[in-house]
């Protein structure tokens, strides 16, 4: 299993002052198979978001962020190493929200769905013609 998440400068430290709070795995309960198989298929739709959005200068998804109520601007590499990290430790990653991104480079997660249904469409009736 890859994880390339940031080190944990802390990480063998005996005096690392997370210590005390253990470690979030051991709480965490394992993904149910629907919820495997919802990051699976968000780990797809990414997949033909980004093949489809990225060369249009799309640099990413924004989300909201339920713990902290900010819109989050994830780029491409981010958001899919994010869902990895998910489904492969079934606990999402801590995360900050981007210095300074240009929210024009950004489309929500709706509209990239939305675009893609458009081409998909589009594609459909040019073969119906």
């Amino acid at each position: 299993m890859h994880d390339d998440a940031p080190l944990d400068p802390f990480a063998g430290d005996p005096e690392d002052p997370a210590a005390s709070l253990g470690d979030p795995r051991e709480e965490a309960a394992p993904l149910s198979v629907a919820e495997r198989e919802d990051v699976l298929a968000d780990l797809a739709d990414l997949e033909v978001f980004r093949a489809l959005l990225e060369p249009l200068g799309v640099r990413g998804l924004t989300v909201d962020c339920a713990d902290c109520g900010k819109l989050h601007y994830i780029d491409w590499d981010l958001l899919h190493g994010n869902l990895r990290h998910l489904l492969d430790q079934g606990l999402p990653r801590v995360h900050e929200p981007a210095l300074s991104p240009d929210p024009v480079d950004y489309v929500s997660w709706e509209y990239a769905r939305g675009y893609v249904d458009g081409v998909i469409d589009s594609e459909e009736g040019r073969d119906e013609n």
